[in-house]
């Protein structure tokens, strides 16, 4: 089972909401999660109100091989997780 770190589209038409979370890569986006990791508001105006991580839980995922998509990983570098 290869597990992925990405994002889960949230919210109604115009106002996107996400939620990071940790999937099996085979999985829809919106489908199925084995855990759900955070929050990421684009719209929001404060700053540090945009991305909430659980950054534990983060680590523990990719130190057993979850993937992180190319948006989370950018994501988690901003917040000094580093995907390898």
């Amino acid at each position: 089972m290869a597990v992925k770190l990405r994002l889960k589209r949230l919210g109604r038409r115009h106002v996107s909401v996400y939620r990071l979370s940790a999937t099996e890569s085979r999985c829809p986006r919106d489908g199925r999660v084995l855990e759900e990791l955070g929050t990421y508001d684009p719209a929001n105006k404060d700053a540090a109100q945009q991305v909430r991580i659980d950054a534990e839980r983060v680590k523990y995922w990719l130190s057993v091989g979850a993937v992180p998509s190319d948006t989370v990983a950018q994501l988690l570098k901003k917040h000094g997780i580093t995907a390898r």
